[in-house]
Order: structure tokens, then sequence, then C-alpha cells
């Protein structure tokens, strides 16, 4: 009996491990590239012969000795749907309702990621989204040490009202766009990740043929074990400026006795949500939460109410070095404190806490609203909601989550690899966010992922991305701005041939890193797209800079793409956003006027200007100079010196 047992199980595993298998994109509702080869590729039997019928084109391929075949289909045109088929001896597979269209793969972090029920007017946006020939892939996140063969998970979905709320947003409305202007079907192939790094979309190849990026490529992790332990490498540099200070207990207890120096702890400025958005990526463990607070002496001498938002692991908390509460506690929750607590004037609050045990892929922090943070006695209320101090609990037991940003090239391995080569008219990208701090290396960065894509996929197919959008402070260009030198660094990469990008710094949201209008963004998009590759007579780029001319004490400014006209978007008509510097390299808010359609630009404060800018903030909210066809101008500047983020690298 036993020996009729493992017969079976043979049988049944053998069988199980030779049946055809399609690779997971080929699957029901598939939008394929028209115009282009159609490769379509699986797995059977080692050496099995595999034939695969589509649209009324055969072809065969042998399995290799992992398994995998390939087979190319000639061009086809527009239409379906049709039938995928797919038969070997071992078995056979279909998929159903395959349309042939245009596909777009598009990537980056949160701002493509953003969903169409996050955008404007979703309400509205349902209503006008029930287009059965426009099609979405979601890929999962993932990130591996390794490339991956297939996608785990993930299915096409038809943009309906049910469905769209789930879609991209940029991709659905650039979708949408192209559709009712060329009436084919549409595919919409989404691969982002929020907060995500462009090291982590670029193979590792890749970054060995970069001087910069060598030296990371050459000393990847090959377990993760590896890679959380530089992880907690470069945590420490980050918060002790050393990678060999290594606290002990003895150190950590410090923390508590109510006279620590909380100097060197990550500074937050909101102290509720994921620490990975605070600076501490990955971490997860004990941590420390810590506050210096200046209490009233009449509140300090009552009993008083400590409110704080959950955390539902043990919390042990002090005052001024005293152990008040350590206990669990779900929900919002109240603490009572008795009289004389808190002393009169400064006091140390400190938290020590764990990861969230309801959900554990939190990690450690606060889970709620800054507004329950707070100190009261009935009569009177001090707030907690702002600039606490975060620590990791080093000498404790602690791992690092598997996140996008652990590893470069890990989310290329899991996410990208397994798309090539599935044909796609071009590529959209929404990142940069993640990398302002780094823009000049972005200068190198971007090129190198794009090139590299196209190599990979073998084809030099269309690429467009935003530039970053408005977000933060309001600096001038004597202060400096990473985020202007990631737009100079994405207005570089147009020397890229099949290149395009939509100008956004007019439509962002300078207290939100996630503006959303995302509409305006897909069709600064889609005219890229309707341009070169569908030959439409379209204005579709923002003015650019050209050329500048000093005459005496004025700088006179050309740019490229003006063919209407420049305009200034301002009810009394005045030009702003423009600097202009002379020797000495100190900027000036400048006077500037569209002359003969070029910017006339002057300071009485520099009688002779060397150098102008325009738009060079993180937020540049002033700036109001567009062409005719109501595209905003893109920051830039004519000068080279040395930027913020010069001596930035990625390690």
């Amino acid at each position: 009996m036993k020996r009729i047992l493992v017969f079976l199980f043979l049988i049944f595993s053998t069988s199980a491990f030779s049946q055809i298998k399609l690779a997971r994109l080929f699957s029901d509702h598939a939008v394929l590239q028209r115009q282009k080869p159609v490769p379509v590729w699986g797995w059977a039997k080692s050496g099995e012969k595999v034939t695969v019928t589509l649209a009324g084109q055969t072809q065969s391929a042998k399995a290799d000795l992992d398994g995998k075949w390939m087979v190319k289909f000639t061009p086809l045109e527009a239409g379906g749907p049709h039938t995928l088929t797919v038969s070997a001896k071992s078995g056979k597979a279909a998929v159903n309702d395959i349309l042939i269209g245009e596909v777009w793969l598009c990537s980056g972090q949160s701002n493509m990621e953003w969903s169409v029920s996050q955008a404007n007017n979703f309400i509205e946006e349902k209503k006008n989204a029930d287009f059965p020939q426009i099609r979405h892939f979601k890929v999962e996140h993932m990130v591996t040490l390794a490339p991956e063969k297939d996608l785990e998970k993930g299915e096409w979905k038809v943009a309906s009202a049910e469905n769209v709320g789930n879609f991209t947003a940029i991709g659905f409305f650039f979708a949408r766009e192209l559709y009712q202007k060329l009436n084919i079907p549409i595919g919409i192939l989404h691969s982002s990740w929020g907060g995500s790094q462009i090291e982590g979309w670029i193979s590792k190849e890749a970054m060995q043929s970069n001087d910069e990026l060598k030296g990371y490529a050459q000393n990847l992790p090959k377990t993760w074990e590896e890679a959380d332990l530089i992880m907690d490498k470069k945590l420490r540099k980050q918060l002790f400026k050393s990678v060999s200070y290594n606290p002990a207990i003895a150190d950590e207890q410090k923390y508590i006795t109510g006279t620590a120096d909380f100097s060197t702890w990550q500074n937050t400025a909101d102290p509720v949500g994921q620490w990975d958005w605070k600076g501490l990526m990955g971490f997860r463990g004990q941590g420390f939460m810590a506050k210096n607070i200046e209490i009233p002496a009449d509140m300090a001498a009552k009993p008083t109410t400590l409110s704080l938002p959950e955390n539902d692991s043990k919390n042990d908390i002090y005052i001024n070095g005293k152990l008040v509460s350590s206990e669990i506690l779900k929900g919002t929750r109240k603490i009572s404190i008795p009289a004389d607590t808190w002393k009169s004037g400064e006091n140390q609050l400190v938290i020590k806490l764990g990861n969230l045990v309801a959900t554990p892929w939190f990690g450690p922090g606060l889970m709620g609203k800054a507004s329950d943070l707070y100190i009261e006695d009935g009569f009177q209320k001090v707030s907690l909601a702002a600039d606490w101090k975060l620590m990791p609990a080093f000498a404790e037991k602690h791992e690092y989550a598997h996140l996008m940003n652990n590893v470069g090239t890990s989310i290329y391995n899991a996410m990208i690899v397994p798309l090539i080569p599935f044909a796609i008219r071009g590529s959209l990208w929404y990142q940069g966010e993640s990398n302002a701090g780094r823009a000049y290396q972005y200068r190198q960065a971007f090129p190198l992922m794009i090139n590299d894509w196209r190599k990979l996929w073998n084809d030099p197919f269309s690429f467009y991305w935003v530039q970053l959008s408005s977000f933060g402070a309001y600096n001038d260009s004597n202060k400096g701005s990473g985020w202007a030198e990631l737009r100079e660094a994405q207005n570089m990469t147009l020397s890229l041939p099949k290149t395009g990008m939509a100008v956004t710094t007019d439509i962002g949201n300078p207290k939100d890193i996630h503006p959303t209008n995302k509409q305006d963004v897909a069709h600064r998009l889609a005219v890229n797209a309707l341009k070169f590759d569908y030959g439409q007579n379209i204005v579709y780029s923002s003015p650019l800079y050209d050329q500048v001319k000093f005459d005496n004490d004025k700088a006179i400014v050309s740019f490229k793409h003006t063919e209407g006209g420049l305009i200034v978007k301002d009810k009394f008509g005045y030009l702003k956003g423009f600097e202009i510097a002379g020797d000495d390299k100190v900027f000036y808010y400048a006077k500037a006027e569209i002359v003969n359609n070029q910017v006339v630009v002057w300071n009485p404060k520099v009688p002779k200007p060397v150098a102008v800018r325009y738009a060079w903030a993180d937020s540049p909210e002033d700036a109001n100079l567009f062409n005719a066809e109501g595209f905003p101008a893109s920051g830039f500047r004519t000068d080279d010196w040395p930027g913020i983020t010069a001596k930035s690298q990625f390690e």
C-alpha cells in the first residue's frame, strides 16, 4: 500500500510540475501591443514542444531546461476580443477577451500609485469610467534579492465605475484621453511603489556600468540577514554619525533618566504615523519617543490626564525619569497622572513602545490623530501634537521590514523583471521626491534607468515623466533647493531620444506631497504621446529655457516651445518667480516682463548680472510664466554653481 501511495504521489507531482502555464501577464482581459512583435511566454515540461495561437497566428517553441518557453507573434493591428491558447503534451491553457491595442507601463512612487478614488472629483469620475476597452494590471508590491521569474499575483481589470477607483489615477486619465482620441484599446501596466527611490528600479548590471553606483552594486547583500545588517549600520550612521557606535542597554537606560540628551534623535514634526515615513525606514522593534514639554506652574500641582493615540504594545511612560505607566491599552489612551508629577517649567516625557500588535506591519509608532496628543487638567490643555524625537532601541532584538528602499535593485528584481519583454508602446514615470536629497546623482541615475529598461526590452520605447510638483518651502536661491535641483536633473534627461516631460509646479500643493489634481498631470503626459507616438499636430511642451544674454543691467532670457507666445497668469499682469545675481552669487528677487517673446529680468541691486533663476524653490508658488497653450514654464537656472545636493551619494 505504501508503494502505491508513493507511486501515485510521483504521478501527481510530475503532472503538476509539467502542467502548461502562461506568465501571469497573459490572463483574461489582457491588452497586447499592436504594430510591434508580441512576445508570449510561460512554462511547460522541460524539452516539450509548445504551440501557441493568437488572432489567426500559430507559433511553436521548445521549453528550455528550466521549462520556460517563448514565442513571438508578428505585429497585429488593433482589435479583438481574441482567445490566446497554448497546448503541449502535458496539457492546455487558454485566456479569453484579449484585445490588441496600446500598452503603457506606469511606474514610479506614490504620485503614480495614487488611485482614481483619491484624485479630484472621484464621484464624477466614476460616472465617466465605463470604458470596456481600457484595462489595468496592478503589479503587487514585492522586493527580492534576485530576479523573479514571474509575478505571484495580479490580474487585468476592465475599466468600470466599480473597478476604476483602484486604478492608478494618472494612468487611467492618460488612457482615457488616448482612447477618446484614438478609439483604440488601451492597457495600463501599473508597477509603482510609494516612497521608492530610483535606485530600487535599476538593474544590478546597469549599476555596475556606472562609476558612482558600481561600488554599491558590487556589494549587494545576498541574504536578507545581510541586508538587515547594512540597514542597521546606515541607521546608526544617520543618528550617531558613526557606523561603529552601537549603544548598549546601559546607554539606552540613560534615555529614561529625565536628563537625557535628545540632540542625536530623529526629529519629527508629526509624531503620529509609521516611523518608516519619519526617517527610520523599515525598523521593527522597541523604540523611544521623547519630548521636552513646558508645563505651567498651576497645572504641575494638579492631577492631569495624558492623552495618547493608539499603540497596543506595552508602553512604558516616563515623566522626568519616573515611570508613571506600564501597561497595554487599546485605542486612544487617557492616562491619569498624579498631582506634582510634572514640574513647573521644562519636563521630559519619554515613551518606550514596540510594534503595534494588531497591525504588526505598521511597526512602532502611533496610530490615530495628532490632536489626541495632549495634557489637560480639566481647565487647560497643553498640546503635544508636534515636534517629537524618535530613537530605535538598537540594544534590544530588532529587525527590518523588507520594504522598497532596503536594497537597491530589489524592486526591479520583483516588479520589473517579470514584465520583460511584454510589448509596450512606452512608459510613464512619476518619481523623484525620494531622490531630492541626491538630485545631482539623479542626473546619472535617471537616464541610466531609462537606457537600462530600453536595453532589457530591446526596444527604444517612448518614455515620458512628470517633473516634480510644488511641495514644501518657498525658499530663495540663496538657501538652495533640492527639489529644484531634482527638476533640473529631469530637464537634463530630455537630451535622451523619445522622451518628454509634464511640468506641474502650478498644480501642486505646498502642504501636501500628493496633489490630487491628477487629471491635468495626465493630460500633459498625454499630449506628448499624442504628438510623438500618434502623430497629432499639437502643442505638447511647456516653455523650456534656451539661452540668456546679458545687456548692461538686464538679462534677456529666451525659451523653446513658445510658438503661440508667452503669457503671464496673474490678474495684475506681473511676472513673478525670477531671481538675479551678480559675481557675488547673491540672488535677489527680480522684476521681469515679456518683451518680443523673451523675458527681460533686472533688479537695481544687481548692476552687472551674471545669473538668472526661475522657479528655483521647493515650492515656487508665485511662478506664473506660461505659453499660450496653458503649460507652465519649467524652472531653470543659467549658472552652474555647485548645488546643495552636489556631494550627496546613494549608499
